[in-house]
């Protein structure tokens, strides 16, 4: 009978491994979930490379470390599953998997207690390739590896060194070692804190009490925890009830517990500066942030809940959705090897839905109303047109004869009689380049604009056009326009003349028929531009400089 073994090719899959869809960031947190598994309060990485362009990553901890026949088990691909269930590692793949994603060897040196020896094997690709055998190297501990674990260790613990570091950098420099590379490695130590802040935010945070405290450092500088969630400021609107989801696992063996917060962030535009950087809102930070053991797995999107993966709403930016659970259901979510992705069953999606419609609701409603709030807050020179308009005498228009401001009435001479009583605004002690044409934002019917009779004083009213900043035209059209003054002007005369017609062909019983018909074209034009943006910053910066210049 033939013999059933067949064992991979080990230059094969060893290379064929490295691809397994880390990048440098990801690749660190593995090893510091075995760090944290280890029991360790401290954690030192250091990122370093020599006047020749050689590079070296070293991850130094103070947990319990390992015997030699315990480094022989951690460096096997598929390592025996810990004791401890519930550790930050899962599949005994991590150390091996992230680190040939980054480097073509890497060592594991550990000891258990200050007077043992340090223990000490390595994987080196190039060897497995040579010999062709899933052979690791026994070579003596370097000088640089016993000062980078006195250094980071300590008395006991355990040292990850990376070294032949060829997927460190994105890019080959021409100078290796020169001022370009050193730049690109001082960005790497910058990303990966910003990494780690995030990850491993409730460990770093001595106020958490969800988790026990570990110091991390990056190059001797303390990583400050970054939580998403920005709790000072922002307001959790599930109550406690509506945190607990029970879940049986599919094979019917066992149920566990998740739970699930939802925090609307406030409006940037209420923050300082300071708290700004803090809550550090855009559309990718939407989203679920996933927590295995308390440690983040997936940070941001909607995992196919609220619109396919990997899509973003503007609107809903100021929503982000705290999901934790353990371990115990690592096959409910389908947990991958990188501990970066999960899946939410159909029937969670279904009831994470109904579960967050609501906070979904209200997140948008709060970023569109401040939105519109800043977007009314924009002043467009609109004096272009009241010159226009003031230079034409011979336009048609109805004359005004008297006004009762009290009462908001003006008899006028139009079309339809010699003295037509009208209800409509009317307004004293206007600024001279606002009396044709003014936007404001005290109109309250919800209409785009409405006519009104206007003067520089007490008498001398003319017929003009009160436009609603807070319309979705005015913001979403006018705004964007305001850069060019030409498209304001002709906007602006546009609605100055509908409201003039209306009033001159006005009486009683043709004003509730002209006032349906603005009703109308307003509600249209609300419709039509639902789905437009918001203009941004930006878009209102520019909107306001030709007023400045």
């Amino acid at each position: 009978m033939r013999d059933l073994i067949n064992e991979p090719d080990a230059s094969r899959l060893i290379f064929g491994l490295r691809d397994t869809g880390y990048n440098f960031r990801t690749a660190s947190a593995d090893i510091i979930d075995n760090s944290i598994a280890a029991n360790a309060d401290e954690v030192h990485v250091r990122i370093a490379m020599t006047s020749d362009g050689r590079k070296f990553v070293y991850f130094g901890d103070n947990g319990d470390g390992m015997d030699e026949d315990g480094v022989h088990k951690a460096m096997r691909y598929g390592a025996p599953v810990r004791a401890n269930l519930a550790s930050l590692g899962k599949f005994g793949l991590g150390l091996k998997t992230a680190s040939s994603s980054v480097c073509r060897r890497f060592a594991l040196i550990s000891r258990k207690s200050p007077d043992a020896p340090l223990a000490k094997l390595a994987w080196d690709l190039d060897h497995v390739e040579e010999t062709g055998k899933w052979e690791m190297r026994a070579d003596p501990i370097e000088q640089h590896e016993a000062d980078a674990f006195d250094e980071l260790c300590g008395d006991k613990g355990t040292l990850v060194v990376w070294s032949k570091c060829d997927r460190l950098l994105t890019k080959n420099y021409d100078e290796p070692g020169g001022a370009n590379e050193q730049a690109a490695i001082k960005r790497l130590r910058s990303s990966l804190k910003e990494h780690i802040a995030l990850i491993y935010h409730r460990f770093l945070d001595p106020t958490d009490a969800r988790q026990r405290n570990v110091l991390i450092t990056v190059n001797n500088e303390t990583v400050e925890p970054w939580n998403p969630f920005f709790p000072e400021r922002a307001e959790q609107v599930l109550s406690e009830k509506q945190q607990r989801i029970e879940m049986d696992l599919a094979d019917g063996e066992g149920s566990g517990v998740a739970t699930v917060k939802a925090w609307i962030l406030p409006n940037s535009n209420t923050l300082t500066e300071e708290e700004r950087k803090r809550a550090n809102i855009t559309n990718r930070g939407q989203g679920f942030y996933i927590y295995r053991e308390g440690r983040l797995i997936n940070q941001g999107g909607w995992l196919g809940v609220f619109g396919a993966h990997g899509s973003f709403e503007p609107h809903m930016s100021l929503l982000r959705i705290e999901f934790d659970f353990g371990h115990d259901l690592d096959e409910a979510f389908y947990v991958d090897v990188k501990k970066s992705r999960i899946l939410f069953d159909p029937a969670i999606e279904e009831h994470l839905q109904k579960l967050l419609g609501n906070a979904r609701r209200e997140a948008e409603n709060r970023y569109r109303r401040k939105e519109k709030e800043r977007a009314a807050q924009v002043t467009l020179d609109h004096g272009s047109a009241n010159v226009s308009i003031s230079s034409a005498p011979n336009a048609k228009k109805p004359v005004v004869l008297e006004v009762d401001v009290a009462n908001q009435t003006a008899v006028v001479r139009n079309t339809q009689g010699a003295r037509i009583k009208l209800h409509q605004p009317v307004q004293n002690n206007v600024a001279a380049d606002k009396v044709y044409v003014d936007a404001v934002d005290d109109i309250t019917s919800g209409e785009l604009w409405e006519p009104a009779f206007r003067s520089t004083g007490e008498v001398g009213h003319v017929p003009g056009v009160r436009i609603n900043k807070n319309h979705d035209f005015y913001q979403k059209i006018y705004l964007r326009a305001g850069a060019s003054g030409y498209s304001v002007q002709g906007m602006d005369l546009l609605l100055w003349a509908f409201a003039t017609a209306e009033v001159d062909f006005s009486n009683p019983e043709m004003q509730p028929i002209f006032a349906d018909i603005r009703d109308v074209v307003s509600s249209n034009l609300k419709k039509l531009l639902r789905t437009v943006p918001m203009p941004t910053d930006a878009d209102l910066e520019e909107a306001e400089e030709p007023r400045d210049r």
